[in-house]
């Protein structure tokens, strides 16, 4: 009661003038190259600047956030003035099944990515903002939320314009695209970004564990270090792009990190102040909780109108320029909306990409590139383009995803990251697709080939010699080269063959030993170390003597025979001795004659 009474008088001093100065910070506290609505939001989609930038899209399509703060000595920075604060410390504990969702996503994280150095804190900080812990850990058994969690529909009106494009599958929008899930992920974003954290065989957004570790793949991509400050925050302000929701996320990181303590499930509070709340935040449109009519479940937002925009003349300049925007086109006629570039887009066409191939873990040489057209082949520009690697392979983008989002240029055309070879050897798929609309796509074939060298020597020229039934006591290691460079890990086939002249596998002679101990002279899937080098398993003999030959090849060309010789150990010369240091003694005998 206490709280909602000081809400309203919150409420009731306020003002019209303070509302606008709330729109105009928002709007100066955006990144650079950021574009503003009417209404000081942050737009995305067809409105995001074309460039490689954090502001070029983001996880949760920059929907509200939660803008409370931790209680008592909040580190710095704070958001702007006039952000409420957390009323209690109870607020700041951590569900256990969230809690331990975070935990283990940074764990993967610190496997599949150890270079990012993804903090465990930095998830609850996310979490804490996006939807106050899962609305407090109203989780089941399995991490699941307890009815979805779904943020306003992307509609334009007040927030980023975003079609459609999931059919409805997650958010229940066939229309728009509604952030979704205890991180507030976006259909378009999640259709990449999904991972199965909880090992149950899908990716689910309202799952805290998959929505975690999702989310941790999110920040750990285009190669950021999380331990650096400037990485950390074009991580965060990709996940929304505002500096307030920066500094939000920050002051949580900061307090989780001097510790936080477990809570039961489902007994953690939502918080109070939203960033599209007018009286609690610093926006006038409708969010997940929090409205001039008190609070609101975050699966159920209320519909709201949009605020009418006031002249131009009235509106805040652009951060650091000093005259008015520039008039604005006319409105379409009522009952009509314009058309966004992505509704222009009638296909995709290749933009200038030739053969696609790479040896296993070398960087294509050519970047993948698509053109967005209308029906009449005029270029597109600010359209949305996802870019898919399909198929058998471990190829990935640079940073290590599969899937990449890129805004068109001017001339219609988006840019893949680097396309980058795994091991893994044989023809894949990269497809490209425009993200909020059904049009033919374009799909770009991509050869990743094995590794080869040209070149293989011993690296020690000692004679390889056993005595029958024995095993030969020195190793055979050999280094590979290709013109005259390490060649590292590749493929090595050793074959015992009959002789230099027939390569047939001899039955006879030297040979390995397998995991069961038999013999077998014919060994696959060696590869070359770091530098080039192959270290051979021991070799054995049987009991036929002679001079046999090993024979070692790779993919490129590369061939060494090396010589094996078995015979008997020499015996000594007759009427010569052994002394104890085991050469032969010709000293004449000191026995006396008799």
């Amino acid at each position: 009661m206490a709280a909602s009474f000081d809400r309203r008088l919150r409420k009731a001093a306020v003002t019209t003038t303070v509302a606008a100065v709330a729109v105009a910070a928002l709007s100066a506290s955006q990144a650079p190259d950021v574009t503003a609505d009417g209404n000081g939001r942050r737009t995305t989609a067809d409105n995001v600047p074309a460039s490689d930038s954090p502001a070029a899209g983001s996880a949760t399509g920059n929907s509200p956030y939660y803008t409370d703060l931790p209680p008592l000595n909040s580190p710095n920075p704070a958001p702007t003035a006039g952000t409420p604060t957390s009323p209690g410390a109870d607020e700041t504990g951590i569900p256990a099944t969230v809690l331990d969702a975070y935990r283990k996503a940074e764990s993967e994280l610190r496997r599949a990515k150890p270079g990012c150095n993804l903090p465990w804190q930095l998830l609850a900080a996310i979490g804490k903002v996006e939807s106050g812990q899962a609305r407090g850990g109203r989780v089941d058994a399995n991490g699941t939320t307890i009815g979805k969690i779904i943020g306003p529909q992307l509609d334009g009106n007040g927030f980023a314009l975003i079609k459609d494009t999931d059919n409805g599958v997650y958010d229940g929008n066939s229309g728009y695209d509604n952030a979704v899930g205890p991180m507030q992920f976006i259909p378009s974003t999640w259709a990449w970004a999904g991972r199965d954290g909880n090992g149950d065989g899908k990716d689910d957004p309202n799952n805290v564990y998959d929505a975690a570790l999702a989310a941790g793949h999110y920040l750990c991509r285009n190669g950021w270090d999380l331990s650096v400050q400037a990485d950390l925050n074009r991580a965060i302000l990709s996940y929304n792009n505002s500096q307030d929701y920066l500094n939000t996320v920050l002051s949580w990181l900061e307090h989780y990190r001097r510790g936080t303590h477990e809570i039961p499930d489902g007994t953690g509070s939502i918080p109070v102040g939203r960033s599209d709340d007018p009286f609690t935040g610093i926006g006038p449109t409708p969010g997940l909780a929090g409205s001039s009519s008190g609070p609101r479940t975050p699966s159920s937002p209320s519909p709201h109108p949009a605020p009418s925009k006031p002249p131009a003349s009235q509106r805040p300049t652009q951060p650091g320029t000093a005259t008015p925007e520039p008039p604005e086109e006319p409105e379409p006629p009522t009952g009509t909306t314009r058309p966004t570039p992505t509704d222009t887009v009638h296909h995709l066409e290749n933009a200038g990409t030739t053969a696609l191939t790479a040896t296993a873990g070398d960087t294509f040489a050519g970047k993948i590139s698509a053109r967005a057209e209308t029906q009449k082949g005029e270029a597109v520009g600010k359209v949305r383009v996802r870019f898919t690697v399909l198929g058998d392979t471990d190829a990935t983008f640079t940073g290590g995803e599969k899937v990449a989002a890129v805004l068109t240029d001017a001339s219609g055309v988006a840019v893949a990251p680097a396309l980058v070879a795994g091991e893994r050897t044989g023809r894949f798929t990269v497809r490209a697709t425009v993200i909020g609309r059904t049009v033919p796509g374009v799909d770009y074939k991509a050869t990743v080939t094995e590794r080869v060298a040209d070149t293989l020597t011993r690296t020690t020229g000692t004679e390889l010699t056993c005595t029958p039934g024995g095993e030969f006591a020195d190793p055979v290691e050999v280094k590979a080269t290709l013109k005259g460079a390490v060649a590292d890990k590749v493929a090595v086939t050793a074959t015992l063959v009959t002789s230099a002249t027939d390569p047939a596998e001899n039955d006879k002679g030297p040979y390995f030993k397998d995991a069961d101990g038999k013999a077998v002279r014919t060994l696959t899937g060696l590869r070359t170390d770091a530098d080039g080098l192959l270290h051979l398993p021991k070799l054995y003999a049987d009991d036929a003597e002679g001079t046999y030959v090993l024979r070692l090849t790779t993919p490129g060309g590369a061939a060494l025979d090396v010589t094996l010789k078995v015979a008997k150990a020499a015996e000594p010369a007759p009427g010569s001795s052994t002394g104890p240091s085991g050469s032969p003694s010709t000293a004449p005998s000191s026995a006396p004659q008799e």
